[in-house]
């Protein structure tokens, strides 16, 4: 769901978006994965992305299990949920932006529940800049929720985008 909203976002700021979930046999907990595309022209490929720019990681346990940074292009932009600070990761050379936010700190706080995809949609704003806080709330109304509401997730991807600490790497 949160890749299709910030599907919506992108292409309510004049580009081309494609949001393409990845599905398999995975139980509820399990690391998943979501790739979107982005254009200035029509996108017509629609497989998954073996080279991305740039990666959001919700769960900051994920990446013991799996190898978020295979194919990462050089100069990329890393969007991580994690209370450590910035001496505590290890960070891969081809990082060149990198965003911070205590995601499950602010869901435990908003929801009550580790709920971070609104939450790391603000943090990706703000750390990319590829899409305004703005357009991301007009991507939020267009979408359904089942466990929390609108104003919850508007909360969430403000505290996100205000609470996140972008560092340029190189």
């Amino acid at each position: 769901m949160a890749s299709k909203i910030l599907a919506k976002a992108i292409i309510e700021e004049g580009q081309y978006a494609l949001a393409i979930p990845s599905f398999g046999f995975e139980r509820r907990g399990a690391p998943v994965t979501a790739f979107l595309r982005v254009d200035d022209k029509e996108i017509r490929t629609v497989t998954n992305i073996y080279h991305p720019d740039n990666i959001i990681c919700i769960d900051p346990t994920v990446s013991r299990a799996v190898d978020i940074f295979k194919g990462f292009q050089a100069g990329g932009t890393w969007v991580q949920a994690t209370k450590k600070s910035l001496d505590e990761l290890e960070i891969p050379d081809n990082v060149s932006k990198l965003g911070l936010c205590d995601a499950f700190g602010i869901a435990l706080d908003i929801f009550k529940k580790p709920i971070t995809n609104s939450i790391m949609l603000g943090a990706f704003a703000k750390t990319s800049g590829m899409v305004s806080l703005d357009s991301l709330k007009d991507g939020l109304e267009t979408a359904n929720f089942r466990d929390a509401g609108l104003d919850q997730n508007m909360l969430a991807i403000e505290r996100g985008y205000n609470e996140t600490t972008v560092h340029q790497i190189n």
